[in-house]
């Protein structure tokens, strides 16, 4: 297996985005640790260098906002978490959103889901 065969790479700057903000609500809630820390600082620098670069070159000034934004917001978490506090919320959209404000969806279940025996199924007389 060649290194280009097992390390994942993106098509273009919003699919690298797209798969470090998976990366990121993957871990945003795990216990910090020296070595999560070293990654997303790792993650960060690939953010502000690498995806920078490739945005740049697009001349697209609404993806630039995006990542402006997801670099900011990935920073902060360091910071609340660094800090002793719990980081109540994801990324979505590239952008921070607290738990609040996502959406819950309820289920409706239809209690008892037996059939009922009385029902004709033919047309006996």
């Amino acid at each position: 297996m060649s290194d280009q065969d097992r390390f994942y790479q993106p098509q273009n700057a919003k699919d690298a985005m797209r798969f470090v903000q998976k990366l990121f609500n993957q871990y945003n809630q795990a216990p910090l640790t020296e070595e999560l820390i070293t990654y997303h600082q790792k993650l960060l620098a690939y953010l502000t260098n690498g995806v920078t670069t490739e945005v740049q070159k697009q001349a697209n000034s609404e993806q630039a906002e995006k990542l402006t934004g997801m670099i900011e917001a990935m920073q902060n978490w360091l910071k609340i978490r660094l800090s002793g506090q719990p980081y109540a919320g994801k990324m979505q959209h590239f952008k921070f959103v607290p738990d609040s404000q996502q959406a819950h969806f309820k289920t409706r279940t239809i209690k008892g889901g037996k059939k009922a025996n009385n029902l004709r199924t033919s047309a006996r007389h």
